[in-house]
């Protein structure tokens, strides 16, 4: 085993280094950012209108910490949160809704927003018109609107509707204030050039006080603090590299004779053979020098095969088989069968015999147990 691990070892380092120079040589692949990002240039983010509002001069960043850790001193805030990819809990909740209430204010655009700050939602066959009016009577050309609408309540400012029904309102929180828009595809790359969305987006911007206050764009709804997994945070070599030092780590151990998994207990520790008996009868006569005992029984034995494979009685006595046997022990010769059958016969009229005796007359009669067995 160690051998064939030794010549596979070279193997593997050759391919661990075309690996390695296939990493370095090849092109690097364009990064794949999510949807309503702020910093994702791909035609689904929103670095465009992230960077436009940067270049005017506006006090903008990104938040991508927890609501809790939202400044509890500081107001007149502007949070953004486009197309939040799952609803907060309910302790989230609350920390957002405080937030409003210090005087601050959330702009939340998401295609249906039920669920969110007990805002209730209907649904539409789709739009009629893509024509948008704001709350002064102005008339706004789109060409994306959400399949849903908002119900407002009494005291709700409605920012933006169509014949279908309302598209944006406003809604005080304590001393702040909450926006919500079902219109989020308005503000990515690839349309908020498309139509008045730049001008739509700008007037939700302006009712949220985006021209006097700190502008936050919420990232914690979009990963956040655990967005990150070790395939972003570390490089592709080092991570190859470590897996190549594993890899050799194991080889290593293996070579070292390193045991892995628990302790295998031998068998026979553990279980008691079926011919112990057998075992320790021979031990026995052997210690007792009960040669002539033993013979008898192997005698005995291989006389009891005789009856059992070719009928022959065990009454007869070892002189009386010498026909019987030359008919059936076709390899043995006449001469060796009655020279067996002579010897056989006198040393078991023995009374005592020696062990060189004993040890000479058990191979003749295992030969011809063999014999009988092997017919």
């Amino acid at each position: 085993m160690k051998l064939i691990i030794k010549r596979w070892i070279p193997l593997v380092g050759l391919l661990g280094v075309f690996i390695v120079i296939g990493v370095f040589l090849s092109p690097e692949k364009l990064k794949e950012y999510p949807a309503y990002v702020s910093e994702s240039p791909s035609p689904t983010g929103i670095k465009a209108l992230y960077t436009y509002l940067e270049n005017e001069g506006d006090a903008i960043s990104r938040w991508s910490l927890s609501p809790d850790r939202l400044s509890k001193k500081e107001t007149g805030q502007l949070l953004i949160m486009a197309e939040p990819f799952t609803v907060p809990d309910q302790e989230e909740m609350e920390e957002y809704e405080d937030f409003m209430r210090r005087g601050n204010t959330i702009l939340l655009l998401k295609d249906n927003p039920k669920g969110m700050f007990d805002i209730k939602t209907e649904m539409i066959d789709s739009p009629i018109l893509p024509l948008v009016r704001d709350g002064k009577g102005n008339t706004y050309k789109t060409d994306t609107l959400s399949g849903v609408r908002l119900e407002e309540e009494t005291g709700d400012k409605v920012l933006l509707d169509d014949v279908d029904g309302t598209i944006a309102y406003k809604t005080d929180v304590g001393q702040g204030s909450l926006i919500v828009s079902t219109t989020p595809a308005w503000m990515t790359n690839g349309s908020i050039l498309e139509k008045d969305h730049l001008s739509l987006i700008l007037l939700l911007l302006k009712e949220g006080g985006a021209e006097e206050g700190t502008i936050l764009f919420d990232e914690f709804l979009h990963g956040g603090e655990s967005g990150a997994s070790i395939a972003t945070l570390y490089p592709q070599w080092l991570l190859l590299l470590l897996l190549q030092s594993a890899i050799f780590t194991l080889l290593g151990l293996w070579m070292q004779g390193k045991r892995f998994g628990g302790i295998l207990t031998p068998r026979e520790e553990t279980v008691r053979f079926s011919d112990e008996r057998i075992k320790a009868l021979s031990a026995w006569y052997l210690k007792g020098k009960q040669y002539k005992a033993s013979l008898l029984i192997q005698s005995d034995y291989v006389r009891l095969l005789f009856q059992e494979r070719w009928g022959i009685p065990t009454s007869k006595e070892w002189g009386d088989l010498k026909e019987p046997l030359e008919r059936r022990l076709q390899t043995l010769s006449e001469k060796e069968i009655a020279s067996f059958l002579m010897g056989i016969k006198g040393v078991l009229n023995k009374e005592r015999i020696s062990k060189q005796e004993y040890i000479m007359w058990s191979k003749r009669l295992e030969l011809f147990r063999k014999e009988v067995e092997d017919r």
